[in-house]
């Protein structure tokens, strides 16, 4: 009959609601489902777990330095095409899309800041530019920042997030490693404090020159650290890796780091060392000066 086929309105009419991209997000670790502005006021740190999410170079300097402010130096300087490289894309069409992307000229930010009221040499790394990776132009900056940590006799802060040098300038990248490393020996004999923040990852190239080289070496929890991905180590000596390898807290267990810091307590921990390194005076240098020997 016909009144089998009728069909039957709803009592209450109901419309889908969309939800707006980025309202909620999901946390990599423990699959939490976090509300965004609830993860932001904890500083993109899951609630559940306490994952890290990676966060941009403008985060970090809002996070660290008084009052958010950087006075940035070397913002023009951009990566040229040495070795005319191309894989998928030419090496110049990559650094034009990643510019246009991140807003970035390349894949580190550095200038002069202030932590606790304390003038310093800053620098940090953007990940979201061809994975934070280490060309010329950031070895140059960070070589920069760090010659004006010597002529202002401040300390350097360094923020380090990176995939490792850069394979598309070749030998070009890999001697940023020496340049930089050179210039921080520098740093050491005037005993003017560099304390080096890894975050999530920190590896390759990066990890075998400045970041591994600062006076405090502190560490992001479960940021990934090392040389090497944990495949290709386990490859090369045929052996099983033990469990949490390469994380910050299997570093700092094996002595290659002073503390893993939460990120809520960066900017706290990073002046109270540079107030225990410099001491309670403005002049950085006399006062971390060694005694002359006793003749």
């Amino acid at each position: 009959m016909e009144w089998f086929r009728k069909k039957k309105e709803p009592l209450v009419r109901q419309t889908k609601k969309e939800i707006p991209d980025g309202l909620w997000t999901k946390c990599k670790s423990c699959g939490e489902v976090i509300y965004g502005r609830e993860l932001e006021q904890r500083l993109w740190v899951c609630p559940a777990c306490g994952y890290h999410f990676r966060i941009r170079y403008n985060q970090y300097i809002e996070l660290l330095l008084d009052d958010g402010k950087l006075e940035e130096f070397d913002a023009s300087l951009t990566s040229r095409d040495p070795l005319n490289f191309k894989d998928r894309i030419s090496y110049t069409e990559r650094i034009r899309k990643s510019q246009a992307k991140t807003g970035l000229k390349d894949a580190i930010v550095c200038g002069i800041g202030r932590i606790g009221g304390r003038t310093i040499s800053f620098g940090v790394m953007d990940f979201a530019f061809v994975g934070g990776s280490m060309g010329s132009v950031v070895g140059e900056k960070v070589a920069r920042a760090i010659e004006r940590s010597l002529e202002r006799k401040i300390p350097l802060v360094l923020v380090c997030c990176s995939g490792g040098a850069r394979m598309q300038e070749g030998i070009f990248s890999l001697m940023q490693m020496a340049k930089t490393g050179v210039l921080l020996s520098e740093l050491k004999a005037e005993r003017i404090p560099y304390i080096a923040v890894l975050t999530n990852p920190t590896t390759a190239g990066v990890t075998a020159s400045y970041a591994s080289l600062g006076d405090v070496i502190i560490a992001e929890p479960h940021a990934q650290l090392g040389f090497a991905g944990p495949r290709v180590i386990r490859q090369t000596i045929g052996q099983e890796l033990p469990e949490g390898f390469q994380s910050s807290e299997f570093f700092l267990e094996h002595g290659f780091l002073d503390a893993v810091c939460p990120r809520r307590d960066l900017r706290h921990t990073v002046s109270l060392l540079i107030e225990y390194l410099c001491g309670p005076t403005s002049g950085v240098h006399e006062t971390l000066k060694a005694p002359a020997p006793e003749s």
